[in-house]
């Protein structure tokens, strides 16, 4: 059952990121014009779920609390963004002392690729090829049927001192 999860996890992430991306860049749609569409259809969907649970006789409570979510999960949600914020922040700042020459041309490179990028085809559709791509990564590393030969091709390319350490991990 975990790994069913895991695997629906990238998929359904695809499917919402692809909405997204057709409601903004094809419509041209803002993304305030999205979220309202969501919620009228969030609220047409529970008031016909209501209206059917009504008629079959069914007693369906809403706990306010369950929709809430816990102060560790908030606290662990901003906790993720600040050290990401602040990884990304340390990076420029070396960069920009100039202290790491190897780094300063790093990001100077990955800097004029990304605007050559936005240059040649629109934000919202680079968003979209990485969030393609992450989506693919995370399927990559949940399928059993891609982990196995790769974990067989990782013993190979380590050495043969590599398969005897595996095999003595196994025993």
């Amino acid at each position: 059952m975990e790994c069913r999860s895991e695997m629906g996890r990238p998929v359904i992430l695809l499917i919402c990121g692809t909405l997204v991306y057709y409601h903004c860049a094809y419509r041209d749609a803002s993304l305030v014009s999205l979220l309202s569409d969501v919620l009228i259809v969030l609220l047409c969907s529970l008031a016909i779920l209501g209206l059917l649970f009504r008629q079959i006789n069914i007693s369906v409570p809403v706990d306010p609390l369950e929709w809430q979510i816990s102060q560790d999960t908030a606290n662990s949600i901003v906790a993720c963004l600040a050290n990401t914020i602040g990884a990304a922040e340390s990076v420029l700042r070396v960069a920009a002392t100039g202290h790491d020459k190897r780094l300063f041309l790093k990001v100077v490179l990955c800097l004029y690729v990304l605007s050559a990028l936005g240059r040649v085809v629109s934000g919202l559709t680079v968003a979209y090829a990485g969030l393609c791509l992450l989506c693919l990564y995370m399927l990559g590393e949940n399928s059993q049927s891609v982990s196995a030969p790769l974990s067989r091709f990782r013993r190979r390319s380590n050495g043969p001192n590599a398969e005897n350490a595996v095999e003595d991990d196994a025993i």
